[in-house]
């Protein structure tokens, strides 16, 4: 098996925390203004993973799975609600 060969580039960060992603990586990603990341920081490595939101099928999907979770677990309307009031600070 062929290993493929990985872009190596170096960027810098500006004064405000901005990294820019060199453009040879942006091209190879496919990534565009307002690509969004899930940033992992472990002492010296800092890793940029590019997510994306689900697609509307991806999402009916997750919809069907909690709603049978929580059937299967007894949870009502009013509890759904009752914990959004929790979170939000009121009662």
């Amino acid at each position: 098996m062929e290993a493929k060969m990985v872009d190596v580039c170096t960027t810098k960060m500006s004064s405000k925390g901005q990294v820019v992603i060199p453009e040879n990586i942006r091209k190879q990603l496919n990534l565009k203004v307002g690509s969004q990341f899930v940033v992992v920081g472990d002492k010296d490595v800092v890793i940029f993973k590019n997510i994306s939101p689900p697609s509307l099928d991806e999402f009916g999907d997750l919809i069907a799975d909690a709603r049978k979770k929580g059937r299967q677990v007894g949870m009502k309307k009013s509890d759904i609600r009752k914990a959004i009031l929790k979170v939000r600070g009121r009662k």
